[in-house]
């Protein structure tokens, strides 16, 4: 072996020189980022088009109002666990707004897109389907800003003794709702993946919204279950879609506790993450031998 061949060696070895698996990835990633503002313009402008089906969806996730009403009658008597009516108030208004920014669809459209054949077209385009996706669904999230004005405003009049005036909590804020999002995207990204496993797996995703109605604090406070339960749902991924950052807005964790749970949500999104992409990777050796 010559000496430029042995330092050629040498050098892939230890990394000085990027191999061109890697060189592709950089590749895919940069052209990804040019691409993301244009992106998010046409998911945004499909947004528009379809504006009357997302008013359709937001103004029908009312359960949080449902239970309210609920609670609030039964809180009349008396505070419940802490809660008072003012306090139910507070949390599923608060509740509410946080569903309505952290939620998303890809996994119908996924699994739509699946079962018709027409992924093999998405495949063809030189951005990832799952990159694509993510951003259609993020340019939702300014249409439904402006639609929730009123409900923010309406949030801050009837709940400002109940907000947190921490700073550091604020800042915590925005961080939480993104990890909720994603740690949302990911779950459903995953199910609609498994479409090109099995055929049931928006069965998969419905017991997912099962617990997540339970166990995330969507339907009760996490405050009022049983000692046993409540320690079990602290822990588990449905908590940090939806109560976290209520229990952020509301106060109801210090700053120590906030930055710890935090990092325990976007554990969670790097762990879906990793899930996402190795099952996509699999999910894709499968589809292209049975051809696609």
């Amino acid at each position: 072996m010559s000496a430029t061949s042995a330092d050629a060696l040498s050098t892939n070895h230890l990394g000085g020189t990027d191999s061109p698996r890697t060189r592709d990835t950089r590749s895919a990633l940069s052209h990804a980022l040019r691409a993301l503002p244009a992106l998010l313009r046409t998911g945004f402008a499909a947004v528009l088009a379809y504006r009357a089906e997302i008013l359709i969806w937001m103004f029908t996730t009312n359960m949080p109002l449902v239970m309210l009403a609920l609670w609030a009658a039964v809180a009349r008597s008396g505070p419940v666990a802490g809660y008072t009516q003012e306090g139910f108030t507070a949390y599923y208004l608060a509740t509410l707004l946080v569903r309505l920014f952290t939620g998303c669809w890809v996994v119908y459209e996924l699994t739509m897109e699946i079962r018709q054949g027409t992924l093999a077209m998405r495949l063809l385009r030189p951005i990832h389907p799952l990159l694509a996706h993510a951003a259609e669904n993020a340019a939702a999230i300014p249409v439904r800003l402006v639609v929730c004005t009123p409900l923010i405003a309406i949030f801050v009049y009837t709940s400002y003794a109940s907000i947190t005036r921490d700073p550091i909590l604020w800042l915590c804020v925005p961080l939480s709702l993104i990890g909720a999002w994603m740690i949302t995207f990911g779950v459903m990204a995953i199910v609609g993946t498994l479409a090109l496993f099995v055929e049931s797996a928006m069965g998969l995703f419905q017991l997912w919204l099962g617990l997540s109605g339970v166990l995330s604090g969507y339907l009760v406070p996490l405050d009022l279950f049983p000692e046993r339960v409540r320690a079990i749902a602290l822990l588990l991924p449905f908590r940090f879609t939806l109560s976290f950052p209520v229990e952020l807005v509301l106060g109801r964790v210090d700053r120590m506790q906030a930055l710890q749970l935090l990092g325990a949500q976007w554990s969670y999104v790097v762990l879906f993450a990793v899930g996402t992409v190795l099952l996509w990777r699999a999910g894709m050796r499968r589809f292209g031998a049975f051809g696609g």
